[in-house]
């Protein structure tokens, strides 16, 4: 099962019809307990289970339930994607369980879609927390962090602490696996999107030949990938040439964008197969569909191209 998306939102909204959470900048998960043990899958199915071994004490709550979070790493009372990025692809049991105890994660359960055998997918997000806080998670490793009704206020306290930003939910939703639904919002402090890398430019100048100027990146569209721009800002030193490393295996003759690119962007381009994602910040969309200002994070490798929206239709 995939989980439930929310949808960028134009404005916060309000009301008793909504509820308003934290948005964590960490790594969604599916907590399957059965059976004596847990089993954790990614947004993209992957199995992740070995690791996050400090998750194995989830067994020991409840003898059946599934529940849908966010894995986060803590630095500093900070949720830190770098420090967790480490551990997405770890599959030796032993180095899993060296990184658990150097930086341990915390599983934010918000979602509760199974409990003792008994689905809830089709009842109202409302019956579903409650139940859910019913169970009163709260161990050394997990926890379900609080719900707030100011939509506004939660957002303006979340920017001053310095958190990505918020999720509102209509609390007569349903659970829709896989789908990315207007009844959940996500309102993220700074404008972030992910996007797929379909090529590369060399430095213009420079005395290494050959080293990551730019990369060119797009997002899916009804005819295949629609290009929206170039990022050049945040690869200078290690961040590029860890990037141009990992774009080598995977360079082609032809370019993996659905319409020729403009001679600004192409000429001396390097083209790759359509399959790393880049988490970018920028302005948002110009009148053109590229984007404004962008500068490049960090690479997304818990995601997929198909996870990536359409930014003319999502935004960013």
């Amino acid at each position: 099962m995939r989980p439930m998306l929310a949808t960028p939102a134009p404005t916060i909204p309000a009301g008793h019809a909504w509820i308003h959470e934290v948005k964590w900048d960490g790594m969604r998960i599916l907590a399957d307990v059965s059976e004596g043990s847990v089993r954790l899958t990614s947004r993209t199915e992957r199995d992740v289970t070995v690791a996050f071994p400090e998750m194995s004490g989830l067994a020991g709550e409840y003898a059946d339930m599934l529940l849908d979070g966010e894995i986060v790493c803590f630095d500093a009372g900070k949720p830190s994607f770098g420090l967790l990025a480490e551990r997405f692809h770890v599959t030796n049991a032993r180095r899993a369980m060296l990184l658990a105890e150097r930086s341990p994660v915390t599983l934010m359960t918000f979602d509760l879609l199974r409990l003792y055998g008994v689905e809830l997918l089709g009842r109202a997000w409302s019956d579903r927390r409650a139940t859910l806080e019913r169970l009163e998670l709260d161990g050394a490793r997990w926890q379900t962090p609080p719900i707030f009704e100011d939509g506004h206020l939660l957002h303006a306290a979340t920017r001053e602490q310095g958190l990505e930003g918020i999720v509102s939910k209509r609390t007569s939703s349903v659970y829709r696996p896989g789908v990315r639904s207007p009844d959940w919002l996500k309102s993220p402090h700074r404008g972030s999107a992910s996007v797929v890398i379909g090529g590369w430019r060399p430095e213009s100048t420079g005395t290494v030949p050959d080293r990551l100027g730019a990369v060119l990146v797009g997002t899916p569209g009804p005819d295949g990938l629609r290009f929206v721009g170039r990022v050049g800002a945040g690869l200078a030193g290690r961040a590029g040439d860890a990037l141009r490393q990992a774009l080598a295996p995977l360079e082609r003759a032809a370019s993996p964008f659905a319409a020729a690119l403009p001679a600004e962007d192409s000429v001396g381009a390097h083209w790759v197969h359509p399959v790393l994602i880049a988490d970018v910040e920028s302005l948002g969309l110009g009148h053109q569909g590229r984007l404004r200002q962008p500068a490049f994070k960090r690479l997304r490798e818990d995601l997929t191209p198909e996870d990536v929206e359409d930014l003319l239709d999502g935004g960013v």
